[in-house]
């Protein structure tokens, strides 16, 4: 099984279509995990959605997910956010809205947790930081937590002292240990990192025989 992870798609179209055809030329994907705020800040959001809507999807919430679904305030937005969030609204159906309002805070696959923000706080808090990793990962009952809302890939470490947070290799892959890891795949609509191309995740589980 193969899981493309995506977050942060915020309604930009080019970004998620040129995603979706890099994954699909890079060996294909049979699932979607997505990792919150689908909507927000782009233009396309009604055919972001139409068009992941067609793929087999897990998906949590992101804060503006929320906002656009009538289950969180905008008013800590910025002005730009907000004007935003509040085209947004207007652009969607009702079914969409209820779609968005409809997603867990939280979800659980195989040997991942799936959140937007972290643990501590799932749709609000940015896991930036050493103390921000460790109260998530204090509530981490899986192996691996997925996390998105920063549009900043990582991977941090539980280490024995401080959590460690280090970079990816961009087209290698990672193997996942024993060790319990927080994994951010960066965002597909709105980068942060200083690198204007989109980011993602794939996750390749292989069946073994001794």
């Amino acid at each position: 099984m193969r899981a493309l992870i995506l977050s942060d798609v915020h309604a930009n179209f080019e970004a998620l279509t040129a995603v979706l055809d890099d994954a699909a030329e890079r060996g294909g994907f049979d699932a979607i995990w997505s990792l919150g705020d689908l909507v927000g800040y782009g233009p396309d959001p009604g055919p972001c959605l139409e068009m992941l809507g067609s793929y087999d999807m897990v998906a949590v919430t992101g804060n503006h997910d929320m906002v656009v679904a009538g289950k969180m305030s905008a008013e800590y937005f910025n002005g730009a956010a907000g004007a935003a969030i509040r085209w947004t609204a207007g652009q969607l159906t009702e079914d969409e809205k209820e779609f968005l309002g409809g997603l867990p805070e939280v979800a659980e696959v195989q040997d991942f947790t799936l959140v937007h923000g972290s643990l501590r706080a799932p749709v609000e808090e940015y896991l930036l930081g050493p103390e921000s990793a460790e109260a998530t990962l204090r509530r981490m009952k899986s192996r691996f937590c997925l996390v998105g809302h920063s549009h900043i890939p990582f991977i941090c470490r539980e280490t024995g002292g401080t959590p460690l947070f280090i970079q990816f290799t961009e087209g290698r892959p990672f193997p996942l240990g024993q060790e319990r890891l927080i994994i951010n795949p960066g965002c597909v609509g709105q980068p942060r990192d200083r690198d204007p191309r989109p980011s993602y995740d794939a996750f390749t589980a292989v069946k073994r025989r001794p």
